[in-house]
């Protein structure tokens, strides 16, 4: 075969693939948009029964992880990039999440040598 034969088969196999993906682009989408809130409602699920404070920090970032996915998403639906920036947002303020989480976790467990959220339960309003 020559160069010729090679690149108009290539060029072929790459429509053939355009094509497919166009077909199949709704299928991905609604794909991410699925796990995304799968991985949100684990983390919600998470959060809300763990008394383990790094736990639910963890299931915290599980669930600002499942609404970047879902931002990408939409923005692929949209042909848009404002949701990847929105992602970039929300990866920053996970990391100062982690950050100011794992300071707290460190200075609530030299207080009382625990992580369990109900032993800090004093620290509510009386109503």
């Amino acid at each position: 075969m020559n160069t010729a034969t090679i690149a108009s088969m290539e060029h072929s196999m790459f429509t053939l693939s355009g094509t497919t993906l166009a077909a199949t682009g709704a299928q991905t989408v609604n794909a991410a948009l699925l796990v995304s809130a799968l991985l949100f409602a684990i983390g919600l699920v998470g959060f809300l029964s763990r008394r383990n404070m790094i736990i639910m920090f963890l299931c915290t970032e599980l669930m600002f992880q499942a609404s970047a996915l879902a931002l990408i998403a939409f923005g692929k639906v949209h042909h848009d990039l404002s949701g990847q920036v929105f992602v970039i947002f929300i990866l920053t303020v996970a990391a100062a999440e982690a950050a100011l989480a794992l300071g707290l976790v460190v200075l609530l467990y030299r207080r009382r040598e625990t992580l369990d959220s109900e032993a800090w339960s004093e620290l509510r309003e009386t109503a």
